[in-house]
């Protein structure tokens, strides 16, 4: 390193090489479009001109004042676009100055540069991208997916479900997928292990959920000997439902979804979504703090504003993507206390039907219980993982 030169300014003309700083412009200059995807005829080709956020500004050169004071956008010509190919035409004409959306949120273990599908790119001021969590309590099949538990169901003699809505000390068994062993798991009771794979010999239950029928495999005499003893109550049975099983239709439970909707057990959806922020926002109205687990959701996002799944149209996480079809309209099950199994039948429901009861131009599909946290369904399969970003694919 020579004299009088620093890494700092080194580091400064590699910046340089890379961007060039353009005059203030006199007229509205093209940019990504607002929100959504960026398709390849959207994307900028090399030498063309793009408006970067504020905080896309690296900490090394802070953008220049205003006329006016403050910051103002910069504009820079793009020299190595990273995700445009050299052949991709120039991007159409937008009027205005573009601006980000809104909110700006980026989890902390969230990679900037993040490749998208084939054929698509990903600009990383693009689209805002939040971090999920599994719900507290939620089973974990092989591989750490949650929602395990939406396989396996209590029944009572005649084959009907049992929820904690009928037997709240339900909420306080935990069901935990390992390889190839299933473990029941409750305070002051010893453990069950169970294979997940149930002997094609167990009996076949017709059972019902939510008035519609469906099968599911016996899970032996240990598993219903077990549950039973911990309810104390009348005997129950496991069940499991297995891949080759006729599943629920979502449409005849709710209209909003399609006859291609198919779910197990679970009462409607595959996927219920919770934000961290619209929790916090409902302890912040209640004396007793409520959990997430109050409300079972098998996906928690953590880092978007108060009830922005309400607005939220379609969502990729890893390469899966989720469709909303409608928001969950909460019953008493919400007031059972996930640390004791006591219902109280008041809180938080009443608290939610203060300020959470929908139009009442829906009052016909959601009735009069308030609505808290969305639906999702499944339009691209694959693995999601803990701390994964989410992108916003649609929003109202």
């Amino acid at each position: 390193m020579g004299e009088g030169t620093s890494l700092c300014s080194r580091r400064r003309r590699k910046w340089r090489r890379r961007w060039e700083v353009l005059p203030p412009p006199t007229r509205s200059s093209p940019g990504p479009p607002l929100g959504g995807r960026t398709r390849p005829s959207d994307r900028p080709e090399r030498g063309s001109e793009v408006v970067l956020p504020l905080d896309s500004w690296p900490r090394a050169a802070p953008p220049p004042a205003a006329p006016g004071g403050g910051r103002a956008p910069v504009r820079l010509r793009l020299a190595r676009p990273w995700w445009a190919s050299p052949e991709a035409p120039p991007p159409p004409a937008i009027a205005g100055s573009w601006a980000p959306p809104a909110p700006r949120l980026w989890p902390a273990r969230a990679s900037p540069r993040r490749p998208g599908p084939a054929g698509w790119g990903w600009p990383p001021w693009d689209w805002p991208r939040w971090r999920w969590e599994p719900s507290p309590g939620a089973a974990r099949g092989p591989g750490g997916a949650g929602g395990c538990s939406r396989f396996w169901l209590v029944i009572n003699k005649e084959g009907n479900m049992v929820t904690a809505r009928q037997e709240p000390r339900l909420v306080l068994i935990s069901l935990t997928c390992e390889g190839d062993t299933l473990t029941l798991s409750a305070a002051y009771t010893k453990d069950l292990q169970l294979p997940i794979k149930t002997p094609t010999t167990n009996v076949v239950h017709k059972c019902r959920v939510h008035g519609l029928e469906i099968e599911g495999r016996d899970c032996g005499e240990a598993a219903a000997q077990w549950i039973t003893n911990f309810l104390k109550t009348q005997p129950y049975r496991l069940v499991h439902f297995e891949p080759h099983m006729q599943p629920r239709n979502s449409h005849q439970v709710e209209d909003a979804f399609r006859p291609t909707d198919q779910i197990p057990y679970s009462d409607a959806s595959p996927f219920l979504i919770l934000s961290e922020a619209s929790l916090a926002d409902l302890n912040s109205r209640l004396e007793k703090k409520v959990k997430t687990a109050n409300f079972r959701p098998n996906i928690v996002i953590s880092g978007c504003g108060v009830y922005a799944e309400d607005s939220w149209n379609g969502l990729l996480i890893g390469d899966v993507e989720l469709k909303r079809v409608m928001a969950c309209s909460r019953c008493i099950l919400t007031t059972v206390d996930p640390d004791t199994g006591v219902m109280s039948r008041k809180e938080p429901l009443e608290t939610l039907k203060s300020y959470r009861l929908c139009d009442p131009s829906e009052r016909k599909l959601y009735g009069k219980s308030p609505l808290f946290g969305q639906y999702f369904v499944l339009e691209n399969p694959g693995t999601i993982h803990v701390g994964d970003p989410v992108y916003l694919l649609g929003q109202e």
